[in-house]
């Protein structure tokens, strides 16, 4: 389930047995499920909840973005999307397209595809956004014991938004992921546990890291819904950590890299590091 803030940040990330979301105050939307797959043979549901105490806005559209070698997803203008790109826009269907959420109230938004023949098989992307639609701010009438301002006045509403990937898979497709180098390093935001993650295959990867202490059973640190899209033949995983967790995390460990658990949770790859 994804929450949505008033913010971007999107994170879930076991401690020690302590999970860290984000937290933020009302007007906030659940989403569910976080990443939607399909085959052609049948359509799904994503549900929305809002979770604030006033109703709120939802403007739902298609984007595209493309991972990079950091991990992070690059929106793509509509005028430099590849043709492949394209039939993921072109196949994808969804509705409604905007909907008015009244607080705990949750509503349906029914995803379908639509596959050409002649497709060629591969795994085609796109990612659904759910973009928070303003008020509109009243007007207000102006003061005449008050001088007219001169000049020109700005105001700044900042709009709110989350993605989850639509993936539409054609044909017999397969994927393998290895495990790289790891070590704990400074970001600006704090400590980081990082290791690099190698896909090779003709469709993404997806599924959750654990990392142990040779011989400790109790995960020192559990990451869900790590991807490895097919643009990217590799990429570098890099987890906010607390500093007392960084110092743990140094010296041997072994790394798990498993499929969803929704899907079995099977083993992807497994890897013994000295962390550095």
């Amino acid at each position: 389930m994804l929450r949505f803030f008033k913010g971007f940040g999107l994170l879930s990330v076991v401690l020690l047995g302590a999970v860290t979301v984000p937290v933020q105050a009302a007007g906030d939307l659940l989403v569910a499920p976080t990443r939607v797959v399909l085959d052609g043979s049948r359509g799904t549901e994503v549900v929305l909840n809002n979770i604030g105490s006033e109703p709120a806005t939802y403007r739902i559209s298609l984007e595209i973005k493309r991972m990079t070698a950091a991990g992070g997803l690059d929106e793509i203008a509509e005028a430099d999307v590849t043709p492949a790109e394209r039939t993921a826009l072109d196949m994808i269907a969804f509705s409604p397209r905007r909907v008015t959420l009244p607080p705990n109230q949750p509503q349906v938004i029914r995803v379908g595809v639509r596959i050409p023949e002649g497709t060629p098989p591969g795994e085609y992307r796109a990612h659904m956004l759910f973009r928070a639609v303003p008020d509109a701010a009243p007007a207000v009438a102006a003061d005449p014991a008050k001088p007219a301002a001169t000049g020109v006045s700005i105001a700044l509403i900042p709009i709110y938004g989350i993605t989850i990937p639509v993936i539409v898979r054609v044909g017999d497709l397969g994927a393998e992921a290895v495990i790289g180098e790891a070590w704990v390093g400074d970001t600006p935001d704090g400590p980081a546990f990082n290791f690099g993650l190698t896909r090779t295959g003709n469709r993404s990867v997806y599924g959750d890291i654990e990392v142990t202490r040779p011989g400790v059973s109790e995960p020192l640190l559990v990451a869900r819904g790590i991807a490895v899209y097919p643009e990217v033949g590799a990429r570098e995983v890099s987890l906010r950590v607390p500093p007392e967790l960084a110092a743990k995390l140094k010296g041997p460990v072994r790394i798990r890299y498993s499929e969803d658990r929704e899907i079995g949770g099977g083993t992807i790859d497994e890897a013994e590091r000295v962390v550095k």
